[in-house]
């Protein structure tokens, strides 16, 4: 069959991550079993995809290889890496670039899939700067999104106005939330509170056409009260990494405790199943990876570390931004929003 006859058309660079090229391919595989509303081509070293789809004894005719020479190390300045017209990244990303597909999901470099997302594929109209947008969970069982958490560290305050409405729009569209509440990350909750940059921020956020919730202070991120949180990708992505870190911290201590003794250990038993729903909730294999908004196309970046069960998460992910014509939504209110610079 005709990839070209199937609703969503996706490309997976699978030579990005710590587990590639097996954890993409498998990802895929699993992906694809799931919906057949995609098809979904494997961008790498051919004899390698193949190798791994003959372990899986996957035959399908919605799954497509792509051989691509070259791959990008996460260490190679990202301008200079997306020079490289073999790199698996990089015709993944050129198929979008042409239409060839809908969507791209890579695991590889965050630096150089920004470049080349916005040298190759480009921003929506109007778009000062895209942002990478994280998911995180909330206490009360849903999701902040987090925009930005590194593109941008030197933002103004069109910026964030934009990352805004971006981010109310994904919410809205892909994780049906009705009339997204979006806030500002600052030091208080008050208007006047913040530096020059967010204190400006917030008059423009104010004006735009979102259901702007005011300022968010750090202990409130994770609290359900918002929906998106907006900030600068320096700010953001300090957050962002010292979230995961505390998680992970607060597993390890918690594990410590519960075997410290006899009766703890009884107790640890006893409440098993509520710290697997609990870790379950802090995986981010459940969402996948993250949106870079303001793509004129959809990339989704997954993290380094993702096993089959992430990718099929970011695969998923990314169909959910196309079958929500995010990008059409965010163009629109781009489009309406004064020209500040």
């Amino acid at each position: 069959k005709d990839i070209c006859t199937y609703m969503i058309r996706i490309a997976l660079d699978v030579m990005g991550g710590d587990n590639c090229p097996g954890a993409a391919v498998e990802g895929a595989v699993r992906a694809a079993a799931a919906n057949q509303d995609i098809a979904i081509t494997l961008v790498g070293k051919g004899q390698a995809i193949k190798d791994e789809l003959a372990k899986l004894n996957v035959n399908s005719d919605r799954i497509t290889i792509l051989d691509a020479a070259e791959e990008i190390d996460c260490h190679e300045q990202p301008t200079a890496a997306i020079r490289k017209k073999e790199a698996s990244m990089v015709k993944a990303l050129n198929l979008a670039a042409k239409g060839e597909v809908d969507a791209v999901v890579s695991s590889g470099s965050t630096g150089a899939l920004l470049a080349g997302a916005t040298l190759i594929v480009k921003r929506i109209k109007g778009v000062k700067r895209p942002a990478l947008s994280p998911l995180l969970p909330t206490v009360k069982g849903g999701w902040i999104m987090l925009i930005d958490c590194g593109a941008n560290t030197d933002c103004k305050p069109q910026y964030l106005q934009q990352f805004g409405v971006m981010a109310s729009a994904y919410m809205q569209s892909v994780m049906g939330v009705d009339n997204p509440r979006i806030s500002l990350l600052n030091n208080g909750e008050e208007a006047e509170k913040g530096c020059e940059l967010t204190k400006a921020a917030y008059k423009l956020l104010s004006a735009a056409p979102i259901n702007f919730a005011g300022n968010c202070e750090a202990r409130e991120v994770l609290s359900g009260e918002f929906d998106a949180l907006v900030c600068d990708g320096f700010v953001g992505n300090v957050v962002l990494k010292y979230t995961e870190g505390l998680a992970s911290s607060m597993m390890a201590m918690l594990k410590t405790e519960l075997t410290a003794d006899f009766k703890s250990k009884i107790g640890a038993a006893l409440s098993m199943g509520a710290f697997r729903r609990f870790k379950k909730k802090m995986d981010y294999k459940e969402v996948g990876g993250a949106p870079l908004l303001g793509i004129n196309g959809c990339v989704i970046k997954a993290h380094g570390s993702s096993d089959a069960k992430a990718f099929a998460s970011a695969i998923r992910q990314a169909e959910l931004f196309v079958k929500g014509n995010v990008n059409p939504k965010i163009a629109e209110a781009i489009a309406s929003l004064p020209d500040e610079e």
